[in-house]
């Protein structure tokens, strides 16, 4: 199941808020700081109202980005102090963010404003004033000036007397002549004549009006009323400023001929600059007038740009940790999902960075965990079933070893006794395997050695079988002792001790094999009595026949034969029992460190010249390791094998013997092979062969072959008869190795 991430609505709306407004802002703060916006400046009581109102708006957002600013740092500092996942990185990435930024925007703040400072004191400073006043002093002093001109003009003209003659005439062609004679020479002046009634009679100059348009001008529209120092004033026509002075024209009588009207006009250029002073004068008193609040405008302006300036850098600072915390938290999350044990649980990769990528590494883990588990559970029920088997082995064996009449004793590589069954406590006895720890502990010091030795031969050649003589429960016993090794893929585990008790069956095998010897001896006895009870009866018969009639040449020969065969016979009978004597009390072996070839050597030496047609092949095998042996008894043995060899070879076409000693290394053994090209043994002799009284030869007495057995085996060895290919047979005896001087290279010879 994957978790629904998609964003909030709410804070979605909030984001697109805050794109329009902190641009909206920016661009008033920019405005008011770099542009001269008409309606940025007021002018009048509404632009008044739009300043008061945008300077509002500015605190207002002021105020809001630092509430969200100190909101932002409040819950950094809450998440800090409840150890939130991430809060660490985040505050570390506002409090560099805001570093970083901090002290540009306070350098630009502090700097900014005294330069808006003195900016607004050198804008409203006494300078401006003086340059202002003298302005306008010039603008006066034209206008003083201009009114000055149009006055003299207007007093030259009523002193006139040609003037004042042609008016009394009313010749309008007389009064247009002089008025411009008398501006004639003037750029800026003019100058009108009216009747007292207000008629125009005559004009002159550039400036051009009618009469209506002066009498309109007038005060009090009535130029009877104007009096005699004169009337001036000032009017704008035609967006020209004209100053006029209105004098009456007096008779000699002391009566009114008309009125004399001097107009001087300021140049237009001079009228545009007054008037753009005039507006700029009325600009700078209203901005002075609001000084202070175009600085609070311009502080507020300041302000909300650092404070968004670190609004913007702690929101890019959350921005970006959330780019990583985000996906740090589903991570921790799905790692706890997972250890709880939903191995389902994905994060949607919605990254393609390095984190995308770690989230997409999460997710395969997720899925090779899911099918480890399954794998892991199928193997386990797997398991379970092996071990439920194994157990019903275990227990099948358990009830085997409890069951078995053979001793079963399992030990460590080091000889430690691990387990033992109920046989091997019988066998030995309670106490025996209770107090025991090691396997030797179970024999006396002589059985332990040769103990200790099998199983030496046991770890390097896997089983050893050996049947010995031992105390058990304080009787001897011959028993067959196993070791074997049991090796596992790392190494040996430990051995496993085998005993059977074959006391009760050699004891019984003894008794056959007597019956055995009982009937062989009888028959072999017997056979000799046959011709010495003939030769008696022969002797009796002649002796009866003789009578005492003078047989006695022939009593004698018959007696003669008689005696002979008898006196064969006996001798017979008495190799026979010195036989069976010399196998019944065979002499212990004394063995001693001694080399096998040269043993061999001097076995071989007895048959120089003695073998006829027979040859004898002698193979030696080089640095063959010393062995412990009775030189005499393995002599007698290897003697024994050839002399049979010899006498099976009588009637055989091939007449070779061989001899040859080998190195089993790997099994520590040495071998002893004599082989013949003779007709060779049947299966069913070979079983029986090495039995007291069996033989394959005529006049054999069958202790030779069990002699030789009994000697191989005191001498801890093994001998066996095999078919010799192509003919023939072959006797092999291994002899254990010794840890003695090797014995001296022997080069093969032929004997």
């Amino acid at each position: 199941m994957s978790p629904n991430n998609n964003p909030n609505p709410p804070r979605r709306a909030f984001l697109i808020f805050l794109l329009i407004a902190v641009p909206f802002l920016l661009f008033i703060g920019w405005s008011q700081a770099s542009l001269n916006l008409s309606f940025i400046h007021p002018k009048s009581a509404p632009q008044t109202i739009l300043l008061v109102v945008v300077s509002a708006i500015i605190f207002l957002a002021f105020l809001i980005f630092a509430l969200i600013l100190l909101r932002i740092l409040l819950k950094l500092y809450v998440e800090r102090r409840s150890h939130k996942l991430g809060s660490r990185f985040k505050t570390k990435m506002v409090i560099a963010f805001l570093a970083l930024t901090l002290v540009p925007a306070c350098f630009l703040f502090a700097f900014s404003y005294g330069l808006l400072n003195r900016s607004i004191d050198k804008w409203f400073g006494i300078p401006f004033d003086v340059v202002h006043m003298d302005a306008m002093e010039v603008v006066r002093q034209l206008a003083i000036q201009a009114e000055n001109r149009s006055r003299h003009l207007a007093v030259h003209l009523t002193t006139s007397p040609q003037l004042a003659e042609a008016a009394s005439m009313g010749d309008r062609a007389v009064l247009n002549r002089l008025l411009e004679r008398e501006v004639a020479d003037l750029t800026s002046e003019s100058a009108m004549f009216f009747t007292p009634d207000g008629v125009l009679l005559a004009a002159a100059g550039p400036v051009k009006l009618n009469g209506e348009d002066v009498r309109d001008l007038l005060p009090r529209h009535s130029f009877r009323d104007i009096p005699q120092e004169g009337l001036s004033f000032q009017k704008k026509f035609s967006d020209e400023d004209i100053y006029f002075s209105a004098r009456p024209l007096k008779f000699a009588g002391g009566g009114m001929s008309g009125v004399v009207v001097a107009m001087t006009r300021l140049p237009l250029d001079i009228a545009r600059v007054a008037a753009q002073i005039q507006s700029e004068a009325v600009k700078y008193n209203q901005l002075s007038n609001q000084r202070r609040a175009v600085r609070r405008v311009y502080l507020f302006s300041l302000s909300l740009l650092t404070v968004l300036i670190l609004f913007v850098a702690s929101w890019f600072a959350l921005f970006f940790s959330k780019q990583v915390t985000v996906p740090i938290q589903a991570l921790a999350d799905a790692t706890h999902e997972v250890s709880s044990g939903n191995l389902d649980y994905r994060i949607p990769a919605r990254a393609d960075d390095e984190l995308g990528t770690l989230i997409q590494s999460f997710n395969e883990m997720t899925r090779q965990l899911k099918e480890n588990r399954l794998a892991l559970e199928s193997a386990a029920q797997a398991i379970q079933k092996g071990n439920q088997e194994m157990e019903e082995r275990g227990n099948i064996m358990e009830a085997i070893l409890e069951n078995i009449p053979t001793a079963v004793v399992s030990f460590d590589p080091q000889g430690q006794i691990m387990r033992t069954n109920s046989t091997a406590e019988r066998m030995f006895g309670h106490d025996a395997i209770r107090n025991a720890h090691r396997i030797v502990d179970l024999f006396n010091p002589d059985e332990a050695r040769e103990v200790a030795r099998l199983f030496r031969r046991a770890l390097r050649q896997g089983v050893v079988t050996r049947q010995m003589e031992v105390g058990l429960g304080g009787r001897r016993a011959f028993v067959a002792l196993t070791l074997s090794s049991i090796r596992a893929r790392h190494g040996a585990v430990g051995s496993l001790l085998v005993l059977e008790d074959l006391t009760e069956l050699l004891q019984a095998q003894k008794a056959v094999a007597w019956q055995e010897v009982a009937q062989r001896i009888a028959h072999e006895i017997k056979n000799p009595l046959t011709p010495i009870q003939l030769s008696a009866e022969r002797i009796r018969r002649w002796i009866g026949r003789a009578d005492g009639k003078g047989a006695g040449r022939d009593l004698v020969a018959a007696v003669e034969q008689s005696s002979a065969l008898i006196e064969r016979e006996v001798a017979t009978l008495k190799t026979l029992v010195d036989e069976f004597s010399h196998f019944a009390r065979f002499p212990a072996s004394r063995p001693v460190y001694a080399e096998l070839n040269g043993i061999v050597a001097k076995a071989v030496q007895v048959f120089d010249g003695r073998l006829g047609v027979i040859t004898l092949h002698c193979e030696l095998a080089e640095s063959l390791p010393a062995i412990q042996a009775d030189p005499d008894q393995m002599r007698r043995v290897l003697v024994n094998l050839i002399d049979n060899a010899a006498e099976a070879l009588e009637n055989s076409p091939a007449k070779e013997i061989w001899v040859r000693t080998l190195l089993d290394s790997e099994r520590d053994m040495v071998v002893l092979v004599v082989a013949d090209s003779g007709p060779g043994i049947s299966l069913e002799d070979r079983e029986r062969l090495f039995l007291p009284f069996f033989s394959t030869k005529r006049r054999g007495t069958g202790l030779g072959l069990a002699i030789v057995s009994r000697i191989i085996s005191e001498h801890k060895g093994t001998i066996r008869v095999e078919e010799n290919r192509p003919l023939g047979t072959k006797f092999i005896i291994e002899l254990p190795m010794e840890h003695a001087p090797a014995a001296a290279a022997i080069t093969p010879e032929k004997a």
